[in-house]
């Protein structure tokens, strides 16, 4: 294996699609498919299921995702400390959820002007950390969305996002115009994993969410699945429509759950320059559009 193999690997199985793969790897299709299977070989096993449904995990490949991506971080830490030794500085954003969309192009034109010798890099993390790795130091800010437990960050709200219900396209919601959370119940929903915030797991969850025969999901791409292969229902975010248009899943506008509000967050109390420019930029960014969509 090489690391390459492994960044286009880790592309398909959080993205759960070949052309979405290829295109956030700035690449065609057919290499992409080809190095994956040439990954396969190498491991003598199948990685990804493949069918007119769309693209699947197998066992083995959860295995290698989750070791994947812990050999990808530590290559990037050890990439992070060779440049500051030479005067450049890797600030690291956690996201959660698809918040990570508030990097935009606007934000990184206006913070690469003030600091040229700074990159910023997204680190995507699980639906059970809400924190999106700041209380655990693995990132310097994070994008992520409330409500969870706020002790000892600060925050600042960037926009707000309506929810839509995630079913199988059987489902006779699928292609509602609008739906409740009371026309999910009696269906299977998802659960988070053990010890994740209760102020988070009580907004998300809906739909028979302590049914221990419910499948615990902890990326989106595992809530596709769920849905798919385990005719689950779940709430999502209403750009997960647009994200993930797959076969076999339709998304319902919600009506009764308040919007996601999507925030930068960072550790109550931070005095570093840069990260405080980089709040400062991102705010200012989402604050200009949005006085310029109310325009």
């Amino acid at each position: 294996m090489d690391l390459r193999q492994l960044r286009y690997f880790v592309a398909v199985a959080e993205e759960l699609h070949f052309g979405r793969a290829a295109a956030r790897l700035h690449m065609s299709q057919p290499p992409l498919s080809r190095r994956v299977r040439e990954l396969e070989t190498e491991l003598d096993c199948l990685l990804l299921e493949r069918s007119p449904r769309g693209v699947w995990l197998t066992d083995r490949g959860r295995v290698l995702l989750d070791e994947a991506k812990e050999i990808l971080e530590r290559v990037e830490r050890a990439k992070e400390k060779v440049r500051q030794g030479s005067g450049h500085r890797t600030v690291v954003v956690g996201a959660v959820a698809g918040a990570g969309l508030a990097l935009d192009a606007e934000t990184h034109e206006v913070f690469s002007r003030r600091h040229p010798r700074v990159t910023v890099r997204l680190r995507e993390c699980p639906l059970s950390d809400p924190s999106a790795g700041l209380r655990t130091g693995q990132v310097d800010v994070a994008l992520t969305r409330l409500p969870f437990d706020m002790t000892g960050l600060a925050s600042q709200v960037l926009y707000e996002e309506p929810l839509v219900a995630a079913v199988p396209a059987t489902d006779p919601l699928a292609g509602a115009a609008r739906a409740g959370l009371a026309d999910l119940r009696g269906r299977t929903g998802f659960r988070l994993p053990p010890g994740t915030d209760e102020l988070w797991r009580a907004f998300w969850l809906a739909a028979g969410a302590d049914d221990p025969d419910s499948p615990v999901v902890s990326t989106v791409g595992e809530c596709l699945h769920a849905i798919v292969w385990r005719s689950a229902v779940g709430l999502l975010p209403a750009a997960a429509a647009r994200q993930h248009p797959m076969p076999g899943i339709s998304y319902v506008p919600l009506t009764d759950r308040r919007p996601s509000r999507v925030v930068l967050a960072w550790r109550a109390g931070e005095t570093d320059q840069t990260l405080l420019d980089l709040i400062d930029v991102v705010v200012g960014a989402h604050r200009e559009q949005g006085i310029r969509s109310r325009n």
